[in-house]
């Protein structure tokens, strides 16, 4: 499952805006800036799983231990846009 701010962190390393993933997504606005929200508001399983299968296509990697959780960018992913 993704959290707020593995969603958050993902589009940092990708340089991109909320509405560029929620374009990706194929998402609302509004259900994505609910998934982003520290406020614990409630999303649909389907909203996380389309931003999750978004970033992946990106070269996001999410990773969950018991330490914590994060994020990776592979560096070979042809879907990623940098913000110069």
């Amino acid at each position: 499952m993704i959290t707020a701010r593995q969603s958050r962190a993902a589009r940092a390393l990708l340089g991109w805006t909320q509405e560029t993933l929620a374009d990706k997504a194929r998402v609302s606005l509004t259900a994505l800036k609910r998934l982003e929200s520290e406020s614990g508001l409630e999303v649909y399983e389907t909203t996380r799983d389309q931003v999750r299968r978004a970033f992946e296509a990106a070269g996001i990697v999410l990773l969950s231990t018991d330490k914590g959780q994060g994020v990776l960018l592979h560096h070979d992913t042809p879907n990623r846009q940098v913000r110069r």
